[in-house]
């Protein structure tokens, strides 16, 4: 009895939808997710190589002699410490001779990438693309 009412429940809500996403609306609750993502330390990352970005990586922030620290990376992997700059280059590598290449992909969020390693990190871009 419990799954007919479960397979009517699924046709009605198929049924209220003309199949066609909201793209805003999509686009919209992505940036909410990866601000709430990151403000609870997670982000999206891709490692190693990786094509697809997967949420899994941590980030935390830490104070060093240089000013603020992001601590990027996961676990099983390794991880990667980047300096926050104040001259509008976004980060740079804290810990190693691979260099941050920063890479503004929206409103609001760079990709940094070192070595065969790539994260996204929320910043403030100021609108720029």
């Amino acid at each position: 009895m419990t799954y007919r009412w479960g397979a009517v429940l699924a046709l009605l809500v198929v049924a209220g939808c003309d199949g066609r996403p909201d793209n805003g609306a999509l686009a919209e609750a992505e940036a909410r997710g990866s601000k709430d993502a990151a403000d609870n330390g997670r982000i999206d990352c891709a490692l190693e190589g990786a094509k697809a970005f997967d949420r899994d990586c941590t980030v935390t922030e830490m104070s060093g002699p240089d000013g603020a620290v992001l601590v990027v990376g996961k676990q099983n992997v390794g991880f990667r410490r980047l300096q926050i700059t104040t001259d509008g280059r976004g980060v740079v590598s804290a810990d190693g001779s691979e260099p941050a290449k920063v890479t503004i992909v929206d409103d609001g969020m760079i990709e940094v990438a070192i070595g065969a390693d790539r994260y996204r990190l929320p910043a403030n871009t100021g609108g720029a693309k």
